[in-house]
């Protein structure tokens, strides 16, 4: 086991080796921003497909929705890069909420972000195995094993670290980003030059109107497209992955990415409506502009294709970057398990990895691997979490008053109402196609988290030291020693029995009357040191009397303090266990439930 560990985690990095393993601008870019680059994969062709409902003529509006994305997101990104430098400690609107507007709306956020970087890992796997079936439409692919391959592929790689990750999924964000950009510059240049030609569409969505569109339906189509803004607050949640100064370095990046994002998603949505591309069923917009550009499935066409299936993939990253790093913010605070804020071998917190894999697994295997099914989930958290960011940043700024504060707070305060009114839209338009159930997860979540504290509270309530004086009472020490027979394992814990008290009791339950008569023949010569008590069980059970013996021993000595010491034999192989009974294991958990009794096991290791 220790071996398969190490060839899929590699070997222990010792933490005082963590300020090498931080991530600079372009391994922050690549790691973190992988999310909000690649939503522009999809962000147009969510708004082209609502807009249908319109009819072919509807699809013009396309390129002011995107426009006007684009300016939200630009207020947004100004709204984070404050964040940045408030909490450079990281965990993003949660630290934001719980700090500005309360515990409540904190973990509101807390659970808004864990299940929006769970659907992000689901959405951007299945819309990159969505690209793989637009290349490659003959090969009827098995979306969701696909797409549990390439989760199982993610976990693996974050959990050799942040580095080995960075290594790994570098490189194909930086081709993403200069295909496309190669893609937007190749179409521009046959738009300006006049030699676009209009793509010939593939399975086309079925044209429900003539170009009239109702303020529902522009909503609608403008809040599908904010997708394009996912991800946009990974940074902030990550700050203390970068490398020093991290808050700079993470400022950077950040606005690195909201200008490749806003570049791409404009540009794909200036070609769309240039080559008059139509939403598929088949294929994705993507797809189609490729095809358009380069005139067909030629080289370049796969190479955009397979560009954009890995960024979508990879988007995922981003996921698996922050989703851990918050679980053991939230579990620092107490509202999580513990387990969630150790860091494993590879300064990794594994734990939240693991976790995050298995959840996004399920999602696609319940939704089938389609991402147009989860998109709608996605938006409930991603905007709930930029509304409570940004109004928490807006009531920080005019409590605080720092120079120029007038004007961050009213960026925030601007930043809050529209991502609310997005908020309300989507939770509209969005309700019915499975959006409702993020709504109930999250205060559901977010009751957890109390109940979650509530326990930790109570358990450091009970081991306090407070008022507590220290007892120099004198107390007895009785210990039991279960047996069922005279052999060399009893006769060893009998031994080690002997050596903590003074009244040691060896406990015999008397079901096999021929058996009863060999151990008396035999104790007198292995066990006269030690008290032999035999009880009759006239039910043939070995553990209830046994535990009605201890109960009545406390009861009769309510102040002396009780081992039962167990003899057990270890055997050589994990199946030789099948072969034998477990009756120590199971009076373990007995008795673990039983005030001032401690077990212990005396192991006699068996040969082969």
């Amino acid at each position: 086991m220790f071996d398969l560990k190490r060839a899929v985690v590699g070997r222990p990095i010792a933490s005082y080796h963590a300020d090498h393993h931080r991530f600079g601008l372009l391994g922050g870019l690549a790691v973190l921003s992988s999310d909000a680059l690649s939503s522009v994969a999809y962000a147009t062709e969510e708004i082209l497909r609502v807009l249908m409902v319109g009819g072919v003529a509807a699809l013009s509006l396309g390129q002011p929705v995107s426009l006007l994305i684009a300016t939200l997101l630009v207020v947004v990104v100004f709204s984070y890069r404050k964040t940045i430098h408030a909490y450079p400690g990281g965990g993003g609107a949660y630290i934001v909420a719980r700090d500005n507007l309360g515990p409540t709306f904190g973990l509101a956020a807390a659970a808004a972000l864990l299940i929006d970087y769970t659907l992000t890992v689901a959405v951007s796997i299945a819309a990159g195995v969505s690209a793989i079936a637009s290349a490659l439409p003959s090969m009827h692919l098995n979306r969701v094993a696909l797409s549990l391959g390439f989760i199982a592929m993610l976990m693996m790689g974050n959990l050799r670290g942040l580095r080995e990750s960075t290594k790994l999924f570098g490189i194909p964000v930086y081709v993403f980003v200069g295909v496309m950009l190669s893609l937007i510059a190749a179409g521009g240049y046959q738009v300006l030059t006049g030699s676009a030609v209009p793509v010939e569409p593939v399975d086309p969505l079925p044209i429900l109107g003539t170009g009239s569109i109702t303020l529902f339906v522009l909503l609608s189509a403008f809040a599908n497209g904010c997708t394009a803004m996912t991800g946009v607050e990974a940074v902030s949640d990550g700050v203390p992955a970068f490398k020093a100064p991290s808050a700079q370095t993470a400022t950077r990046t950040l606005i690195l990415m909201a200008v490749l994002a806003i570049t791409m998603f404009v540009g794909i949505s200036f070609l769309a409506h240039a080559y008059q591309v139509v939403p598929s069923e088949t294929e994705t917009v993507v797809s189609q502009l490729a095809r358009g550009v380069f005139g067909g499935r030629n080289a370049l066409y796969y190479i955009v294709q397979a560009a954009t299936m890995l960024i979508l993939v990879l988007a995922a990253n981003t996921a698996f970057a922050d989703f851990p790093r918050l679980a053991s913010i939230v579990a620092r605070d107490r509202y999580m398990p513990r387990q969630f804020m150790n860091l494993g071998d590879k300064l990794a917190f594994s734990n939240g990895i693991v976790a995050l894999s298995v959840a996004a697994g399920v999602l696609c295997v319940v939704f089938g691997g389609d991402p147009h099914a989860l998109i709608p989930l996605y938006m409930i958290g991603v905007f709930l979490s930029f509304t409570l960011s940004q109004t928490g940043m807006f009531l920080r700024a005019r409590r605080i008053r720092e120079p120029g504060w007038q004007v961050s707070a009213a960026i925030s305060g601007v930043g809050a109402v529209v991502t609310f009114v997005v908020l309300l839209v989507v939770a509209m338009t969005k309700g019915l196609d499975g959006a409702w159930i993020v709504v109930v997860l999250i205060p559901l979540l977010s009751m957890l988290f109390r109940s979650t504290r509530s326990h930790y509270d109570a358990v450091a309530r009970q081991l306090s030291l407070s008022g507590k004086t220290v007892d120099t009472t004198a107390r007895g020490h009785m210990v039991i020693v279960p047996i069922g027979g005279v052999q060399r394992a009893v006769v060893e814990a009998l031994g080690y029995a002997s050596s903590l008290s003074n009244d040691v009791r060896a406990v015999y339950v008397n079901v096999y009357p021929d058996a009863l008569e060999a151990l008396k023949r035999d104790w007198p010569h292995w066990g006269s040191h030690v008290k032999l008590v035999v009880l009759q069980s006239p039910y043939r059970s070995m553990t209830e009397p046994l535990l009605d013996y201890i109960d009545r021993m406390r009861i009769e000595h309510p102040d002396d303090y009780m081992t039962v010491v167990l003899p057990e034999f270890v055997v050589k192989h994990w199946w030789h266990h099948l072969l034998h009974n477990q009756s120590a294991l199971t009076l373990k958990a007995a008795l673990l439930f039983r005030k001032r009794i401690v077990t212990t096991s005396v192991p006699f290791h068996l040969e082969e």
